[in-house]
């Protein structure tokens, strides 16, 4: 049996919340260096350790509980101006929140959690103390906080700040019974007329709606496991599906009984239910809509740590964290921003003194902003370092045999830059702990690119920094296609790619290089038969087509009827994955519609 095993639904909630709190103590620590007077922030942080050292009090983790408790105390004598904060100080706090989240994994497993190393907690006495080197050896840590100290501590010690979860309240309200040696203690607010006795019932099943209620006031959001929401998306979708048959029925009935009553009536029926599951699907999708500034926060100290242990100065800025995007994306998004941010400040920013001969500020500055796009999201994350020189990028390629040296003399500056997505590539020299193994670029554009539906472009120039521009769909569930017809088969292309539609006159049709090329608006662009690509065979040229982006490249993709727009839920093909299908939906009419990836079928061509 685990050590959680009779209070899961409460560890679940503490984590959550818990997690949260900490998300917000790690972004404070790393305002706290830009603004160490700040008291406020200082309290904000402190109420953090405070609170999650409540919840893990409640819920015996003894090892959580004497971790936080160090912590409080030294934030404790920063906020009441005891001690100054410094940079071994803030080195030595950033760890222990770092241990918190390890301990958090572990009490998720439903294990508790191993105790922290000595050394850290040594650290923090030594730092509470005012000493800024090591502990000396054979110091001793003060006594772990006993149950009578923590666990069960008095009403002064557990006095709630404002907003701070009643773990007491919550554990009561759901199981009626605290945990064995552990007391119930009164509100601050309250003065008890006698001891405050444990609570003698048998232990009541768990009640959901205690966790909803705290304080007498009912809270505004409720947690909906991942799954369960996939599953009402799912259906939310297969109802469209529906809707799309219904609609197509609709039409057939209204060209044949017009004048009918019944089905004027129906006609009118079945507006309503269009507007209503269109209303439906969109209030799901928004509901899986999160701010990316939940992703961007972790990023502060990712960037302060690396800096730090590169001997650099560099500040994160973050732009635009209140943008949303669907919760799939968001998940996805976290590994390449990782590898973005790291390259930007390892690869990227100077070191303080090559910055000052340069004339440049000594702090470097990386800025990570998001905003929305039409149905897009473009993430851009950008350094003011020393840029990439496409020539040095080029000969790099040649020596680690990724291209030839013929293949190389044929790209142009924009295309060197490309270059830094093939898998091993570096331009590092030596190998380090943070890079120089030739991973990680090549697993950004697999992700984005395959995994996310996204694009990711360079703009960059020696001396003068790098910006990498991502554009990512904001949802993955529902896509906005575009219906057309190639010989006598319905595909379906993204939307998002389409730029116009044209007719195509032959005559017009000019070569280059032995390869057809029409002029649109002063741009000669690539003519390209939509049948070819898919493996077939036309007898007669298209008259019809499509304009399609991919990346920074344009086509004209030749076609032979167009059905209209619609908004389709993707099917994967399961045990199929052939070259260029993103995957099926169903059409009006019932038909299966085959969803094209056209980046895939026009990235070997272009």
């Amino acid at each position: 049996m685990s050590a959680f095993s009779e209070m899961q639904d409460l560890l679940s909630d503490f984590l959550t919340e818990a997690s949260e709190l900490l998300d917000d103590v790690d972004v404070g620590l790393i305002d706290l260096e830009y603004h160490p007077e700040d008291t406020g922030l200082l309290n904000r942080i402190f109420r953090g350790f405070h609170t999650v050292k409540g919840g893990a009090g409640f819920l015996e983790a003894t090892p959580l509980v004497e971790l936080c408790h160090r912590g409080e105390n030294l934030l404790d004598l920063l906020r009441t101006g005891a001690l100054g904060l410094t940079p071994e100080i803030m080195d030595v706090i950033l760890a222990a929140t770092a241990e918190v989240r390890r301990m958090f994994a572990e009490m998720e497993r439903g294990a508790m959690p191993e105790p922290a190393p000595s050394e850290l907690l040594l650290g923090l006495e030594a730092a509470a103390r005012g000493e800024s080197g090591s502990p000396q050896e054979g110091s001793r840590a003060e006594p772990a906080p006993t149950d009578e100290n923590v666990g069960a501590s008095s009403a002064r010690e557990f006095a709630r700040e404002p907003n701070e979860p009643d773990w007491q309240s919550l554990y009561l309200g759901a199981f009626g019974t605290p945990p064995e040696g552990v007391a119930a203690t009164p509100d601050a607010s309250e003065t008890p007329a006698e001891p405050a006795a444990v609570a003698k019932s048998a232990a009541k099943p768990f009640r959901p709606e205690a966790l909803a209620q705290q304080g007498g006031s009912q809270e505004v959001s409720i947690r909906v496991d991942t799954v369960r929401f996939d599953q009402i998306l799912n259906l939310s979708g297969e109802i469209g599906l529906t809707k799309n048959r219904l609609n197509c029925l609709r039409e057939e009935l209204l060209a044949n009984y017009r004048e009918d009553p019944v089905a004027e009536t129906l006609d009118a029926v079945f507006g309503q239910l269009d507007t209503l599951v269109s209303d439906l699907q969109s209030a799901v999708m928004m509901a899986r809509m999160q701010p990316v500034g939940r992703v961007f926060q972790r990023y502060n100290r990712l960037a302060r740590d690396l800096a730090r242990q590169m001997g650099k100065e560099v500040d994160l800025i973050i732009v635009g964290g209140e943008t949303e995007v669907d919760k799939t994306i968001l998940d996805e998004l976290n590994d390449p921003l990782v590898h973005l941010i790291r390259n930007s400040v390892d690869h990227g920013v100077e070191g303080p003194e090559e910055r000052r001969k340069q004339g440049k500020p000594e702090r470097g500055t990386v800025h990570l902003s998001a905003r929305q796009t039409g149905d897009s999201i473009v993430i851009e994350v950008a350094d003011d370092g020393k840029g990439m020189d496409p020539e040095v990028i080029r000969q790099k390629a040649i020596e680690k045999g990724a291209i030839s040296a013929d293949e190389a003399a044929l790209l142009d500056a924009q295309r060197c830059l490309q270059l830094i997505f093939l898998p091993g590539f570096s331009t590092k020299a030596e190998v380090s702990d943070v890079s120089g193994r030739g991973v990680g670029m090549d697993v950004v554009r697999t992700n984005i690119v395959e995994k996310l539906k996204g694009t990711i472009e360079i703009q960059s120039a020696p001396g003068q920094g790098t910006k990498m521009v991502v554009s990512l769909p904001l949802t993955l569930a529902i896509l906005p296609v575009m219906m057309l017809k190639v010989l006598d088969q319905t595909y379906a292309v993204p939307l998002s790619i389409v730029r116009e539609i044209i007719t195509i006159d032959q005559g017009s049709l000019q070569r280059i290089g032995n390869a057809p090329t029409l002029t649109v608006r002063g741009e000669v662009l690539p003519v390209l038969d939509m049948a070819a690509l898919l493996g077939r065979q036309r007898e007669t040229p298209a008259e019809l087509a499509v304009i399609v982006v991919s990346g920074d490249k344009q086509a004209v993709l030749g076609v032979d009827g167009f059905i209209g727009q619609d908004e389709v839920m993707i099917k994967p093909l399961e045990g199929l994955h052939p070259k260029g299908v993103a995957g099926a939906t169903l059409s009006g009419d019932g038909t299966l519609v085959l969803v094209l990836e056209l980046k895939q079928l026009l990235e070997e061509v272009l």
